[in-house]
């Protein structure tokens, strides 16, 4: 079974994440991208690769961080520590810091006691399949084992949490003044970085999860747990709420009545705001096969090809670079602006969304409405064996539904690419058939892939 999953390795630390495997994994990374085209010229100038590394408020991030540092520092590379910040962050810090790479410590909305470690290669982008192979291959192979001077260095990122502020606050097209929002920073490794970004571009700000204490992230609050936050814009007679999740490269919203906005709504809204001034390349917009139909109804009647990919913002990520796109991203809320970010990033998104209330003077309400959401029920079904979904009888089962559906629903059948479990999914044009449908193929799946 493969070590990488959709997004990066993760899993229980201290159980299937350990020191150890950080630690390999860290010197493996070293020798795939510490070593690339620029490495003759730096040891023409006298420098050594170097890596900018991260984590979210998790307890374990503490003693992960601490073996990829070590493992990098002992392969030669010059390690710049950035402490607590958002994934997207990190991302752009390897960019702007033109580092060789980058690797974040978080197991994104899993619970506390997971972790996670996602590699970024130079410019801030996600690995494709081929060099993650490539890392899982090299963590059998010999280390870069440097001594005396050539042995890497460890120091403190002063400056990263400024720098991806700056950047953020440079996207802006409207100032956000005279809009309440309430902000759900999941515990998480937002909990610092996004009230002041909002609070600086003219909101006022109402924040809520923003008290890691290391064990409670996600823990009942951000963007899994929106109903904390629907409370909270409510009772606090806000515009608009932003839920992050524990390493912020998510965001959902909710709007003035405490009703939920997926990643669909705010891709749509965006997409329409970008293709109205002329900036959504090739007028497309790319996002996964896990994207409601309705999404793809409203573009058409903008004028906007929904292209899409399979489940990970990293392959929406890569379908952009591909053709040119500038707008991509996933009903969960990893949206990614091309312009701006390489990767999912959920302040950026926050802050793209409630600016188009300010640039239009809309509600959230009425921005959204733009697209019709069908009623969708996705089952996570677990305890089964998720290699194979590939089933006869149950590929039977999702063919006999999708008949009865016909044009006006769909099927989508996958296992989870970062834990273990089955999703089903049904689209349907009311609520009690995509539940029936759901049911049915969910229970088909539990006899029939059952270990």
């Amino acid at each position: 079974m493969p070590l990488f999953g959709t997004d990066g390795v993760r899993g229980l630390a201290n159980g299937t994440l350990t020191a150890d495997l950080a630690l390999s994994l860290a010197q493996a990374t070293a020798v795939v991208l510490g070593q690339g085209r620029s490495a003759e010229a730096r040891r023409a100038e006298g420098r050594r690769a170097r890596a900018v590394i991260a984590r979210d408020p998790r307890i374990s991030g503490q003693f992960l961080g601490a073996a990829v540092s070590a493992g990098l520092a002992a392969s030669g590379v010059d390690v710049y520590d950035a402490g607590v910040i958002p994934t997207p962050a990190l991302a752009f810090l390897v960019n702007d810091f033109d580092a060789d790479f980058g690797i974040m410590i978080s197991a994104s909305h899993n619970p506390a006691a997971d972790n996670g470690i996602k590699i970024f290669a130079r410019g801030g982008v996600k690995l494709p399949d081929i060099v993650e192979q490539r890392i899982e291959h090299y963590l059998s192979q010999p280390k870069l084992l440097p001594t005396g001077a050539d042995v890497g260095r460890i120091a403190r990122f002063a400056d990263a949490e400024d720098r991806y502020l700056l950047h953020l606050l440079g996207t802006l097209p409207a100032r956000l003044d005279g809009i309440h929002v309430v902000i759900d920073c999941a515990n998480g490794a937002a909990s610092g970085v996004s009230p002041q970004l909002f609070a600086d571009a003219g909101a006022k700000v109402t924040v809520i999860g923003a008290d890691p204490d290391g064990i409670n992230i996600n823990d009942g609050v951000g963007s899994t747990h929106l109903e904390v936050l629907q409370q909270a814009v409510l009772a606090h007679g806000a515009d608009v709420g932003i839920a992050h999740d524990g390493d912020a490269d998510r965001c959902l919203a909710v709007d003035a009545a405490g009703r939920t906005i997926d990643g669909d709504q705010i891709m749509a809204i965006l997409a329409a705001s970008l293709h109205e001034r002329g900036l959504l390349k090739g007028d497309t917009l790319v996002a996964t096969v896990m994207s409601n139909l309705g999404l793809t109804l409203a573009m058409e009647e903008r004028g906007i090809r929904v292209l899409q990919t399979a489940v990970g913002d990293r392959y929406v990520l890569e379908a952009m670079n591909r053709e040119g796109y500038s707008l991509g991203g996933e009903q969960s809320g990893h949206v990614i602006m091309k312009e701006h970010s390489t990767t999912g990033d959920g302040l950026l998104t926050g802050l793209q969304l409630v600016a188009e209330m300010a640039r239009t003077g809309k509600s959230l309400a009425e921005l959204a409405s733009i697209m019709t959401v069908l009623p969708q029920t996705m089952i996570n079904v677990s305890g089964v064996d998720k290699e194979r979904v590939d089933d006869e009888a149950v590929q039977r089962a999702v063919a006999a539904v999708e008949a009865e559906l016909g044009e006006t629903g769909r099927v989508l059948l996958r296992p989870s690419g970062t834990e273990a479990l089955v999703r089903v999914m049904v689209e349907a044009a009311d609520e009690q058939t995509a539940h029936a449908a759901a049911e049915q193929l969910a229970q088909v799946v539990r006899e029939r892939l059952a270990y």
